[in-house]
């Protein structure tokens, strides 16, 4: 059963209005017709619905309208809110990490501008590159049935990430001269003192964060940690850091793996 993201506007009473580019994949991708059942999520609530098609796009309208058969269990999202701030990589590895990001349980991902990015973005090409990359979490976010669309946000200065540091139960910075705290010490630390956890995870670009730039977050209350012998790709950094905390703190009401 296909799922679907709106938002609140697009309810009424027991009326769902499905807009956009939904429209096309419901009636000629899916093929879906008159009376065939959704599963539509609210982005902005997390409530989900099972919804049966009343009326497909016809002369007087471009949208779908459909009714609420009944409200079904969040079943997605767990009691960890995981954060990423990701130093821009080159290439399209920004979009891997987010697809991946989604699948694995990230809440939003924050691109970050660090002194050894080769990638400089701003103006127009920022704009269609955020844009982009909320479609791609979209998309991911529809393909896994999580019960949010995770946002990316504009794209940070080390200085400002560090004002949101006060935000989170507990803020790693990942960095490979890190010898001696393991990621394993902050999160059994973490683990004895709550049940929900609000977590943000710092990762520099392909050449690393600078020193000067790790005793910044580290000011701000950053846990500077170690993720083992070998010098990761960010990309993967961002993938095994998600899935370990996951792994760890989130708990978990089912599975569906291989769904493609």
């Amino acid at each position: 059963m296909g799922k679907f993201f709106i938002k609140n506007e697009q309810i009424n009473g027991n009326k769902v209005i499905i807009t956009g580019e939904d429209v096309n994949h419901i009636k000629n991708v899916l093929r879906l017709n008159v009376n065939n059942e959704i599963h539509v999520c609210n982005s902005e609530t997390s409530e989900n619905y099972i919804c049966k098609i009343k009326n497909l796009p016809n002369k007087t309208t471009s949208d779908i309208e459909c009714e609420i058969i009944k409200k079904i269990d969040n079943i997605s999202e767990g009691n960890v809110i995981l954060h990423i701030f990701q130093g821009i990589p080159k290439s399209d590895k920004m979009e891997l990490i987010i697809q991946k990001g989604t699948e694995l349980g990230v809440a939003e991902f924050i691109p970050v501008n660090f002194k050894r990015c080769v990638v400089k973005i701003s103006g127009k090409d920022e704009i269609k590159k955020i844009d982009r990359w909320n479609k791609i979490s979209e998309v991911a976010a529809k393909q896994c049935g999580r019960d949010i669309v995770p946002k990316v946000r504009n794209i940070e200065k080390v200085e400002q990430i560090g004002e949101e540091f006060k935000n989170y139960d507990l803020v790693l910075v990942a960095y490979e001269l890190e010898d001696k705290n393991y990621i394993k010490n902050e999160l059994l630390k973490i683990k004895k003192e709550k049940k929900n956890y609000k977590i943000a995870v710092v990762i520099g670009p392909e050449g690393g964060i600078e020193k000067s730039e790790v005793e910044i977050l580290k000011s701000f209350g950053g846990r500077i940690i170690s993720l083992g012998k070998r010098i990761l790709r960010t990309e993967t950094v961002a993938m095994q850091v998600s899935s370990i905390i996951m792994y760890e703190l989130e708990n978990s009401g089912g599975n569906n793996f291989g769904k493609s």
